[in-house]
């Protein structure tokens, strides 16, 4: 790139010479220009982060492509910047805030936007599903499906039917046509092993107008309002001959104050470590080398990246040229 860009300067200083055009007024355009393009270039290339948001990012779990576990990309990625900054999972039915992590017990909750609670709610024509090809499943969530016009005992729970008539006390039951306190017969508690055979919660096809997921119900399991609520999964880590061989490295690489990460094509161990990285077994930015870490791995997102950034130059150049000619 770097050769590029020079030659492509020097054929225009040596056309600005011959056009007796001032070349220190040219000299300092192209300065600025090579201070300018490594930023963009920079910035167009993420980093593996160890936090977003206010969630801590550990292994498997990673931020992006390259970061984390091959497993988990593009299933968790971190969106945003600044304040907006987020983690968020995206299966086929669409992408969901992560709320929380438990790495000790390898579970995280999402919060889907059009998931109802006691201080919310609305008829929701969305479904949820999550993809079989994931290391996702679900967990313990309880689903509880709203304003259904018929419930069938071959879905329902009838062990759980209480915490229908707790989630009909709140008031905001009246956004999806209902009374508080309205008889539960449109209410059904969802046993998450009865999920169709995409793997997807489908309202349309259960005829429920909006649903509800509980995470843990409180000190107070009657009370609606101090519910925990949300979707959990479980999350499976590395599986194999290598997993432990695996798990020891990316331990090293965090105490280390490094980030497990891979490196495509063949998705070997990385260990990230501020723009350098280390690989191999027991890798870590305590190690003495390091090749300098690229998220455009693949062969061709290299050559991608190199002609683009060969066209923003070229462009740049021209477009100087004129204004000094």
């Amino acid at each position: 790139m770097k050769l590029a860009s020079s030659s492509v300067a020097f054929a225009a200083f040596g056309m600005l010479r011959r056009q007796n055009v001032n070349p220190s007024n040219f000299l300092s355009y192209y300065l600025l220009l090579q201070l300018v393009i490594p930023t963009l270039v920079s910035s167009s290339q993420p980093a593996c982060k160890s936090k977003c948001g206010s969630l801590d990012i550990q292994f498997p779990l990673g931020s992006g492509h390259g970061c984390g576990s091959p497993r988990f990309y593009p299933y968790v990625t971190c969106e945003g910047e600044g304040d907006a900054e987020h983690l968020v999972l995206t299966t086929h039915t669409g992408t969901y805030p992560i709320t929380s992590i438990s790495y000790a017990t390898s579970t995280l909750t999402i919060s889907p936007p059009l998931m109802s609670n006691c201080s919310s709610m609305y008829p929701s024509p969305a479904s949820f599903g999550i993809d079989w090809a994931s290391p996702f499943h679900l967990g313990s969530s309880a689903f509880i499906l709203l304003a259904c016009s018929t419930t069938s005992n071959t879905i329902c729970d009838v062990s759980y039917a209480h915490l229908c008539a707790s989630i009909h006390s709140c008031p905001a039951i009246s956004s999806l046509g209902l009374s508080p306190f309205a008889p539960t017969t449109s209410c059904c508690v969802y046993s998450p092993s009865n999920l169709n055979t995409k793997g997807d919660l489908d309202l349309q096809t259960l005829k429920c107008n909006a649903y509800s997921s509980v995470v843990s119900l409180g000190d107070v399991p009657t009370d609606p309002n101090l519910w925990d609520y949300g979707i959990e999964l479980k999350f499976m880590g590395e599986a194999g001959f290598d997993s432990n061989i695996l798990e020891a490295s990316c331990r090293g690489c965090e105490r280390s104050e490094g980030i497990c990460g891979y490196a495509p094509p063949r998705n070997d161990f990385v260990c990230v470590c501020n723009g350098m990285n280390s690989s191999g077994a027991g890798a870590s930015c305590n190690s003495n080398h390091g090749v300098p870490y690229s998220w455009g791995s693949y062969d061709d997102q290299s050559k991608s990246c190199s002609l683009a950034q060969a066209f923003v130059v070229n462009m740049l150049l021209l477009s100087l040229v004129t204004l000094l000619m």
